[in-house]
């Protein structure tokens, strides 16, 4: 008999909100701004997409939300929590108890069973989770039979799956999910993505995905693009779980600066198909559809200064570096194991060496 799924009451309470946050990297000829007063806000129960061209700041708007780096100016609140004021002890001890993270890298330690790897941080935390929300969540992604498996015995979307589960089991108020799929193939990438919006759908979780991908955002109920650091479109995306249909566009929440570059392609009017829902192994569980919440656009509290132009040519300023060379530089490695999880050696070594 399948796991009962523990009841979830739809809510709207905010998980995550970004306050007119703003991100500059560099001075002077090499000063690049990758994030340009950004307002948004995340309810419970939501899967949110970020897209944007490369360099549009949705990597390093995630990483803001994560507080996995700081923003030069606004603010980022996590269940009301205003992480601003901070000090780092506290960020790791957010990141630790109340995020989730997934990644391309699955960052699974090739030593232990999968079990061992999902359970890892909660036991150097010192906690155990809720049996029944372990349970729930070990038999929604289909992970019952592999719990004695070591990660050379999974295929990619099993083992993408154990870093779901993860994720999952500290009972995380959002989950961070930067490209999951990159590292997957065609179905096993579906797969992934469906159990995402069925965690979504049936456990009240949050989840914010950066991808490039507009079948991935197909998955999602709510697509947010960026350009030029700035969100261009906000969109509600309308369907019931197993299908797809265009975005309903609605105002965005900030007004972008006069584009520099040509304006980007309009979103398609159909998506491709996805397969209706998870593979065998996953259990199927049907939950009542949840109202997409209304959302109030958060106004910045001034227009921002006027952006500055020069630096914007795609050639770097000699001797200075460019921009483009600044921003690649801080974004070559992906957030290492401490930042996520707050541990270090021998965790965050063993992590960072695949």
């Amino acid at each position: 008999m399948p796991h009962q799924i523990p009841h979830i009451s739809p809510t709207v309470n905010k998980v995550v909100e970004a306050r007119a946050l703003s991100k500059i990297y560099g001075e002077g000829e090499a000063q690049v701004v990758a994030l340009d007063t950004v307002s948004l806000t995340i309810t419970e129960g939501e899967f949110a997409a970020i897209m944007g061209p490369s360099g549009s700041g949705k990597s390093t708007l995630l990483h803001c939300l994560a507080g996995l780096d700081t923003p030069t100016s606004g603010s980022v609140f996590i269940a009301g929590q205003d992480l601003s004021g901070m000090k780092d002890k506290q960020l790791t001890a957010v990141r630790r108890d109340q995020l989730g993270f997934i990644f391309q890298s699955f960052n699974l330690l090739p030593t232990l069973t999968a079990e061992e790897n999902i359970l890892l941080p909660q036991r150097l935390a010192h906690r155990k989770p809720a049996r029944d929300w372990y349970d729930a969540v070990i038999s929604v992604l289909g992970l019952t039979d592999r719990l004695s498996h070591r990660p050379n015995e999974l295929s990619g979307g099993q083992q993408q799956r154990v870093a779901v589960a993860r994720a999952l089991v500290g009972r995380p108020k959002v989950i961070f999910a930067d490209e999951p799929t990159g590292a997957l193939d065609t179905a096993s990438a579906a797969n992934l993505l469906q159990t995402l919006a069925h965690m979504c759908q049936t456990l009240g979780q949050t989840v914010v995905m950066v991808t490039h991908d507009e079948q991935a955002a197909a998955t999602t109920n709510r697509i947010i693009r960026l350009r030029d650091g700035r969100i261009t479109n906000d969109d509600t995306v309308h369907h019931t779980p197993g299908t797809h249909t265009a975005p309903t566009a609605r105002p965005a929440q900030q007004t972008p600066a006069a584009p520099t570059q040509a304006a980007p392609p309009a979103p398609p009017t159909t998506t491709p198909t996805i397969p209706a829902g998870p593979t065998t192994g996953f259990d199927a569980v049907t939950a009542p559809g949840r109202p997409t919440p209304a959302r109030r656009a958060i106004t910045p509290a001034s227009a921002p200064e006027p952006r500055r132009t020069s630096g914007a040519s795609t050639t770097p300023v000699a001797p200075t570096p460019g921009p483009a060379a600044v921003y690649s530089a801080r974004h070559a490695a992906p957030p290492s194991a401490t930042q996520m999880f707050g541990f270090g050696s021998p965790y965050a070594t063993g992590m960072e060496a695949r």
